[in-house]
């Protein structure tokens, strides 16, 4: 089996982190013949998944860790938060795992910021993403992190081939 490789993607609300993710998803698939998975927290529980009053809806509501299969999808629905290892083993069959947000994971990780930039990421930060509306002069970015072009998808492929962690 090739190796496999993830990467991590974090930033605040409406930073771009989710169009950077589905534009790198994209030309990971169609340009470079990659299966991508990809694993997105939800730290305030808003996602759902299914309608209330459904049958997987009411297994789910059970506690059960429930799979429903249809001619065209798997669903997956766990009552339990998953370690990155249980999640990567759901997936299976990939060659690159981008992860939105959970910033405690040991992933190589591109920051996401516009207009301003939080410190408090600096930590977890091992490149940033962001377009000409920060003045990065203004900010004492830790040496070691690379600065990359939010609009230039190549330019984060590159450093995700260069940088992210076999799994």
């Amino acid at each position: 089996m090739s190796k496999r490789l993830a990467v991590a993607f974090t930033g605040p609300s409406n930073s771009g982190k989710t169009t950077l993710i589905l534009k790198v998803a994209r030309k990971l698939i169609h340009d470079y013949g990659k299966e991508v998975a990809i694993i997105k927290h939800d730290p305030k529980d808003k996602a759902r998944f299914d309608v209330e009053g459904k049958d997987s809806y009411k297994f789910s509501d059970t506690g059960a860790e429930v799979i429903v299969t249809s001619p065209n999808r798997t669903t997956y629905f766990s009552n339990r938060q998953k370690e990155l290892d249980e999640m990567v083993r759901l997936f299976d069959k990939f060659d690159i795992l981008l992860v939105e947000g959970l910033k405690n994971l040991p992933l190589p990780r591109i920051s996401i910021f516009r207009e301003f930039i939080d410190s408090d990421y600096f930590p977890y930060m091992n490149a940033l993403a962001t377009d000409d509306s920060l003045d990065l002069k203004e900010y004492d970015i830790p040496s070691g992190v690379d600065i990359l072009d939010i609009n230039n998808c190549e330019d984060v492929i590159s450093w995700i081939f260069k940088n992210a962690k076999e799994i």
